[in-house]
């Protein structure tokens, strides 16, 4: 009996072997480190790698994946182009195809390599495979010896090894039909794509939405909220009871999850997105650069979906809609603005907003209530670059804050804070009602020494939801400590992001800045459970 031998070629791209050239690995299975045993291929003079790191499989020299080995990291590209700390660490077994490159341990340490093809090297005999194990020193134990090769003798009758080869002939031939057949009837994505043209986002949800969210749908789309989300609040917390999806804020999960699917319908909110291609990537880059999360540039298409001219009616402006003190604080020029009906120009000179709003500030018209600023000689908040620097400097506000950090819910919290701001009783020393003096509230009422799961347990307000504005005007807690608004804020954000990666890898992949995200376009990858459009798809 014979079976056809499939090998591994590598290509390292740096590091003591990069000067190999082409490096032939025995398949099926290669095991990679520092000291992979007898057979392994060993990466000699890489720092930073465990014993075995990974292992790649090559069965059929069609279907070749890379698996880490325990919790050793690796990471995958479709090409060496890339910054490796941007990309997530792989959880499972991902495809490779010709020219991709992985990174085996840490981004500033260990070995990259590129894969470059699955080689058939002809008929291996069975004798040949336990002849090569010894003298590779596997231990085959010493009674094995090598198979003897028998010939078919015509006029002997069956030989005794011939049913057995047919049955198991038969088993693989049922084996590869129920591939085909798995694959070929493989269930649609648990998202499926845009049905209508639909709106540019969606601002609120309704306890159906929740409820239809199948648990099957939640294990799909797990490692684009950890890898997103979960993961920095792992990092800032030291929570690691938080690695594990069940110990999540599950219902801040469940409504991001609902939202993606509401969101992934219509074509709009798809059509908004690549005409702020340029402008997301610049906001992701900064971000990436200040070492903050990414979603947070989906602030301000939650805010203003990128329109540098959006004006609120209390004169918030601009892609993140800074009010006019805030911009002030952060730096940001507001000069020279002028009142309808007057030739009277203003510009801030507070740092925070003042407490009721609508009746006590000067630009707002309380009787509407509207926006009193036509226009402003200078205004910074419609300047991408400077405003992300800001938001920025705000952002960092609550992500540095100890209680925050340690709160296991950093992300959303900041994110939160964008809207409810985070604590400007550090500005004016007079207590206000912002996103830290709620989570103080919310610890005191539950006992809790930190909260996780803050978010999600003031997801309470969901009786007005037949008013689709309501979640946009209304300051009602329903019993919890976030405002109405505050409410339905942070999972919108968060969706859009999610979405905002699959559809930026899968049409604008050769960005720099959205490039890292390429890797969930691999295997099982939770991309895969979006059905995301094309540009040609768009046009139409």
């Amino acid at each position: 009996m014979s079976k056809e031998r499939w090998d591994v070629v590598l290509r390292f791209l740096g590091g003591p072997m990069s000067y190999q050239g082409e490096i032939v690995a025995r398949g099926p299975v290669v095991r990679m480190g520092a000291d992979p045993g007898p057979g392994g291929l060993m990466l000699d003079g890489y720092r930073g790698l465990d014993s075995v790191q990974a292992t790649i499989t090559a069965y059929d020299g069609a279907s070749v994946s890379i698996t880490p080995i325990g919790t050793n990291q690796v990471r995958v590209a479709t090409h060496a182009n890339v910054t490796w700390s941007d990309l997530q660490t792989l959880h499972g077994p991902v495809y490779l195809s010709p020219g991709a490159v992985f990174h085996l341990g840490s981004p500033n340490r260990g070995a990259t390599v590129e894969f470059v093809e699955c080689r058939r090297l002809g008929v291996w005999q069975r004798g040949d495979i336990i002849a090569e194990s010894q003298q590779a020193g596997q231990n085959v134990g010493p009674s094995v010896k090598p198979t003897r090769i028998e010939q078919l003798d015509t006029q002997g009758g069956i030989p005794k090894w011939f049913i057995p080869a047919v049955l198991a002939l038969m088993m693989t031939t049922l084996t590869a039909m129920g591939v085909i057949v798995a694959v070929t009837f493989r269930p649609e994505p648990s998202i499926p794509g845009p049905v209508m043209e639909g709106v540019e986002y969606v601002p609120y949800l309704v306890a159906n939405d929740i409820a239809e969210i199948k648990p099957s749908t939640l294990q799909g789309l797990e490692q684009g909220f950890d890898d997103f989300v979960m993961r920095f609040n792992v990092q800032e917390s030291g929570l690691k009871m938080l690695d594990k999806p069940e110990n999540w804020d599950q219902t801040f999960f469940r409504y991001t999850v609902a939202s993606m699917k509401m969101h992934n319908r219509n074509f709009r909110f798809y059509r908004k997105l690549e005409e702020i291609t340029d402008d997301y990537a610049d906001v992701v880059t900064a971000l990436r650069e200040a070492n903050l999360p990414t979603v947070f540039a989906a602030i301000p298409y939650w805010e203003s979906r990128y329109n540098r001219d959006a004006k609120s009616y209390v004169c918030a402006q601009g892609y993140w809609q800074f009010m006019p003190e805030t911009a002030n604080r952060l730096g940001l020029e507001v000069s020279g603005c002028k009142f309808k009906g007057t030739n009277v120009l203003w510009r801030p000179t507070a740092i925070i907003t003042p407490p009721g709003i609508i009746k006590n500030a000067e630009y707002v018209n309380s009787s509407g209530p509207s926006c009193k600023i036509e226009r402003c000689q200078v205004d910074e908040r419609r300047d991408l670059t400077a405003s992300t620097r800001a938001a920025i400097e705000m952002l960092k506000q609550a992500w540095e804050h100890p209680e925050a950090k340690d709160s296991g819910s950093v992300v959303q919290m900041a994110i939160l804070a964008h809207n409810a701001g985070f604590d400007d009783s550090a500005f004016t020393g007079k207590r206000r009602n912002n996103i830290l003096q709620r989570y103080r509230r919310h610890l005191k009422k539950t006992g809790q020494p930190n909260a996780p799961d803050f978010y999600g347990k003031n997801i309470t307000c969901n009786e007005n939801e037949k008013d689709p504005h309501a979640v946009l005007t209304t300051f009602e807690t329903c019993g919890g400590v976030l405002p109405n608004q505050t409410q339905h804020y942070g999972y919108n954000i968060v969706a859009e992001h999610l979405l905002a990666v699959c559809y930026y890898a899968a049409n604008h992949g050769d960005n720099p800045a959205f490039n890292p995200w390429e890797v969930y376009l691999l295997g099982d990858s939770y991309c895969s459970e979006i059905t995301v459009p094309t540009i040609d798809q768009l046009s139409k």
